[in-house]
């Protein structure tokens, strides 16, 4: 089957994650499988499918290959998409990776977007209730993934004190809001003021971290340990190191890093986000809470001195983390277009 993947960038991050490793693992199963780019779009992760990069630096429906499926995702992907399945370029098929009329400003022009098809994937069960109640679509939903190279090393038990990570990102503008960063640094500084000799560690993309004057100012207090892994491999080894992982997003379609964490080992402390209900049990395999209990640092703390309950909570995790597979999200990706064509 053909496919063509309009898509604007595939810089660091969740959805463009999401986007490698569905592309990469249709090429496997033997898709003819396009993405179609900006001039201007990065591409951090290894891509197996074709990409034609366009003339101009928007999406236009004469840049749209023939297809059997055209795949939109962000909404600013969706006119052009709509446009060439309207003159007989393929299929229109939305890939919502996050619901953007609550998620970004100018909701005027996001929302209208979901009135350009009924044939929608999304990532979660709550993200699937959202767009059922306001638009009368139900989506198929495909879940993320994590990758084998995410596992448990065991490398922990060295730890001579107790460490406990986050990641953050660029903090100034409006596109990480949701991450609440204010209140996550708010919580780990009192977890370092309560706990000295804890090391709290903070994973960043380096670019980001180059650019962004509020990262700047935290590195060089001294407070924190800040990353910037490269790779899966360097990834990987950083959350073997963490005792705790914490997150203190409000808002996600899905969320990649907590079940890399758990994948890994480590307990994991977050707030309610949406997306991850769909893996986060409290008190069964991490403790979650919402935003306006204000409770993070005193979870973490909880865990710090409960070393019983943070290797249970640990232990369920990984086991709870091992189902959750690149495999099983192309399958499942790939029986949803396959639906929607009818083949």
């Amino acid at each position: 089957m053909k496919l063509t993947f309009p898509i604007l960038t595939l810089c660091i991050g969740g959805a463009q994650r999401m986007l490698a490793e569905v592309t990469n693992g249709l090429v496997a199963r033997g898709h003819d499988v396009t993405i179609l780019m900006p001039p201007q779009g990065d591409v951090d992760y290894p891509v197996q499918a074709r990409i034609i990069r366009t003339k101009e630096p928007s999406l236009r429906p004469e840049d749209y290959p023939v297809s059997d499926v055209i795949v939109s995702n962000y909404y600013l992907t969706v006119s052009s998409a709509a446009l060439a399945s309207a003159s007989g370029k393929g299929l229109h098929v939305r890939f919502s990776l996050c619901y953007e009329p609550t998620f970004l400003p100018d909701n005027h022009l996001t929302f209208p977007t979901y009135q350009f098809t009924d044939k929608v994937i999304v990532l979660s069960e709550w993200q699937r209730q959202i767009i059922a109640l306001n638009h009368g679509i139900s989506g198929r939903i495909v879940p993320v993934g994590v990758s084998a190279t995410f596992r448990n090393l065991h490398r922990r038990e060295q730890n001579t004190n107790l460490q406990i990570t986050a990641i953050v990102r660029h903090a100034e503008g409006k596109w990480s809001w949701h991450r609440d960063q204010p209140y996550l640094i708010t919580e780990l500084e009192r977890i370092c003021a309560s706990r000295p000799g804890v090391v709290v560690n903070l994973i960043c993309p380096a670019r980001e971290l180059s650019i962004s004057p509020t990262l700047q100012r935290l590195q060089k207090s001294g407070r924190f340990v800040f990353h910037s892994p490269e790779t899966d491999e360097a990834l990987r080894d950083v959350y073997n190191m963490t005792d705790i992982f914490v997150n203190s997003s409000t808002y996600d379609s899905a969320s990649i890093p907590g079940l890399e964490a758990m994948k890994c080992g480590a307990a994991l402390v977050t707030t309610y986000s949406g997306g991850n209900a769909d893996y986060c049990r409290h008190m069964d395999n991490c403790l979650l809470s919402y935003r306006y209990e204000s409770r993070l640092a005193y979870d973490v703390l909880r865990l710090i001195d409960d070393a019983q309950l943070r290797r249970r909570l640990a232990e369920s995790g990984e086991r709870e983390a091992e189902k959750w597979t690149w495999e099983n999200s192309v399958e499942k990706f790939d029986s949803a277009i396959r639906a929607f064509t009818g083949n």
